[in-house]
């Protein structure tokens, strides 16, 4: 009969079970992709700056004006109304939610927008910002024939018109 015996250090073996639950835990995140989609990482962002807030719309495929056309601290509103409810729902299907961030004072930042592929008229991107994290956004098109509001995702182009035969 052969025995093995060791001696175990209490440290050593906590260390390894932290360090084996820390490459669990990264091997999770890796192949459920972080818990969040692209769109949503790409949405939740960190703007620290103008250049920041620009390149941000950019990256979502608007072009805009260098400069925001306003700049206005608003303030989230304790209890929603029925029409913050639906801008809400808005964001909420794009990964916000104004809710978590009530009665607190934000910036919302609005840039002209020079290539909405199907509006007509003046189009803004509005960016509500709180403490350089992006919290909302919005685009807009401010016609007075069909104005809209849409997310910030760049919309889909169409795809080749067909003619019936």
């Amino acid at each position: 009969m052969f025995m093995v015996t060791a001696k175990l250090d209490r440290r050593k073996v906590i260390g390894g079970a932290l360090a084996l639950a820390v490459l669990i835990a990264a091997a999770v995140l890796i192949f459920n992709g972080g818990g969040e989609s692209e769109t949503a990482a790409k949405i939740n962002a960190t703007v620290k700056s103008n250049t920041q807030r620009v390149k941000y719309l950019e990256s979502l495929g608007w072009q805009v004006e260098t400069e925001p056309v306003e700049e206005q601290t608003v303030t989230i509103p304790r209890d929603f109304s029925e029409v913050y409810e639906d801008y809400n729902a808005l964001q909420k299907s794009q990964g916000f939610d104004l809710k978590k961030y009530a009665g607190l004072e934000a910036v919302r930042y609005t840039y002209e927008v020079k290539n909405h592929p199907t509006a007509t008229g003046r189009v803004v991107a509005d960016m509500i910002v709180y403490r350089n994290k992006v919290i909302a956004a919005d685009i807009q098109s401010l016609s007075a024939e069909n104005g809209s509001m849409d997310g910030i995702k760049f919309p889909a182009s169409p795809g080749p018109e067909t003619t019936p035969t």
